[in-house]
């Protein structure tokens, strides 16, 4: 999947894969998750907020199953 570079102290990029609404994100450091069955609004929102590392926090971490792939 391609991941898109993010300004955050907290994460390094971010993908999304629509059709199957999977959302990966690499954070600082080289960890790499995919979370699944995220809407698409919530990858946008994630894209367009002030804090990348905030609302990832706040509205994906605990909220979206997940695995660690790297």
């Amino acid at each position: 999947m391609n991941r898109v570079p993010v300004s955050s102290s907290n994460l390094s990029s971010v993908g999304y894969n629509e059709s199957k609404q999977v959302l990966e994100i690499e954070f600082n450091g080289g960890r790499v998750y995919q979370y699944f069955d995220v809407p698409k609004r919530i990858h946008k929102e994630l894209m367009n907020a002030a804090s990348h590392g905030k609302y990832f926090h706040r509205n994906i971490e605990d909220n979206y199953r997940y695995d660690q792939i790297k």
